[in-house]
């Protein structure tokens, strides 16, 4: 079985991710309880840069006007802080995930779990059918068939 091992080197530049990320994000961020001011406190926003993105008229034009005000890795970093403090986790798994692009190893993991337990359960019921010991088994069979989305 091959397994593919993801260096630092491998990931992708979070700056990069931003950029490519920025119109899905302008729709999931929640910047109006306390993001807007974490980041001010955090030193990613400046005073002024914080009325003109609150001066905005809707949620999506405030998302945007504070995604372009991302120019650099370390405000990133602290807008994912920023996002973690007002409890938008949620949006950060979305990014550090490249917006699902990172999910694709946990594909192949869970179908190539999927695919032997399958192939195991049918061994196992086999062999306790075979033995008489198949009633015993039964209330575990949907265990191991059944098939996980995450």
């Amino acid at each position: 079985m091959l397994l593919h091992v993801t260096l630092l080197d491998d990931m992708p530049d979070i700056l990069a991710i931003f950029t490519r990320l920025k119109s899905r994000l302008t729709n999931i961020v929640e910047p109006d309880f306390g993001l807007l001011d974490q980041l001010h406190s955090l030193g990613v926003l400046t005073l002024p840069q914080l009325v003109d993105v609150r001066s905005e008229r809707t949620v999506y034009r405030r998302n945007s006007a504070l995604l372009e005000l991302l120019t650099s890795a370390d405000q990133c970093d602290k807008f994912l802080e920023a996002l973690k403090r007002t409890e938008q986790q949620h949006v950060v798994n979305f990014i550090v995930q490249n917006g699902g692009k990172n999910n694709d190893t946990l594909r192949l993991i869970e179908e190539n779990v999927t695919y032997l337990l399958l192939h195991l359960s049918s061994k196992v019921c086999k062999y306790f059918a075979d033995s008489n010991l198949f009633k015993l088994f039964i209330p575990v069979v949907p265990l191991f068939t059944k098939q996980r989305h995450w």
